[in-house]
């Protein structure tokens, strides 16, 4: 009870700062992302430390980082000329992409070369591993946010014009910051109903080698709370969506939601560890709290870039 409680108590504090960040998106979001993904990376590399592994931890961060800002594109490349003057040569988005994936790789060799730490093989697979399981993972999610903000330029086919009033503009603010919490909300009832569905109903095994405690049950509970979830955001504050788009959301969270979970769980049991950290109260870690948002904003980036506003 007394861990219930602690649990509990945390989240009421927590829970409306990280919404408030979503709804204000930009920069506030891309920062609480940034922390989120630093401190997932830190714990990251304490489960392969205890592996003995020795990760390159500040290039993931930075690496991870730098990932995050490409989602950042239009902003970045409207606002920085802005402050500093023209001339600026930049970089189209696929470019930046590029130019990271390819200066981590030498960057990561090298390190590696110059530090002489034992198992630089498994240094550098940690390293490769953290910067695009964690950092990319995350980066969608400032993307997922920032998406909203490109339609800003590419208005087409949502309002059919070139020019947007100023009720249209907060109307795809609103979106970007409705899509996020609708997400958060729909990850944590999916989570909870798998708690409680499988401690009520649970009596088949849903992967014992990873997870002893979860069933078919509770996860079926929880994929059909992320379908409800989903579709009732549509209808209350994310109109843009249809009712197909919405139930497709709601099944990428209810199914690789839980798989992420079950990711990251394999890990720790590989680490031998509980919990990635301790760092939240009742929580465990940041790790353990993000590890179905990790998973599931990659998929949800491509399902909205590339077929929703397609």
């Amino acid at each position: 009870m007394s861990n219930t409680r602690t649990r509990v108590l945390f989240a009421v504090v927590a829970i409306p700062g990280v919404l408030v960040l979503a709804w204000l998106g930009g920069y506030a979001w891309a920062l609480f992302i940034a922390v989120v993904m630093s401190a997932a990376l830190m714990e990251f590399a304490a489960l392969a430390r205890a592996k003995g592994a020795e990760p390159q931890t500040g290039l993931m961060i930075a690496a991870g980082i730098a990932l995050l800002l490409v989602f950042m594109h239009e902003r970045l490349s409207a606002d920085i000329p802005a402050l500093v003057g023209g001339g600026i040569p930049w970089p189209l988005q696929w470019q930046a992409f590029i130019w990271i994936l390819l200066l981590l790789m030498p960057a990561a060799l090298l390190v590696e070369l110059f530090r002489a730490r034992p198992s630089p093989l498994m240094n550098l697979a940690v390293t490769v591993l953290g910067v695009l399981y964690i950092g990319l993972f995350l980066g969608c999610a400032v993307g997922i946010r920032e998406i909203f903000t490109v339609l800003e330029f590419h208005v087409g086919p949502i309002f059919g014009t070139a020019d947007l009033t100023a009720v249209q503009h907060a109307q795809l603010d609103s979106w970007g910051g409705f899509t996020i919490i609708a997400l958060l909300a729909t990850i944590w009832m999916c989570d909870t109903a798998a708690y409680f569905g499988g401690r009520a109903m649970g009596r088949h095994k849903l992967f014992p080698r990873v997870s002893p405690n979860k069933t078919w049950e509770g996860a079926v509970w929880g994929f059909a709370a992320a379908l409800a979830t989903m579709a009732a955001a549509k209808y209350i504050v994310l109109e843009y969506l249809s009712l197909p788009e919405a139930l497709v959301i709601g099944a990428i969270v209810g199914a690789f939601g839980q798989l992420g979970d079950l990711v990251e769980s394999l890990l720790k049991r590989d680490a031998g560890v509980k919990d990635s950290s301790t760092l939240l109260p009742g929580h465990g870690g940041v790790f353990d709290r993000f590890d179905s948002f990790i998973f599931v904003s990659p998929i949800v980036f491509l399902y909205l870039d590339f077929v929703v506003f397609a």
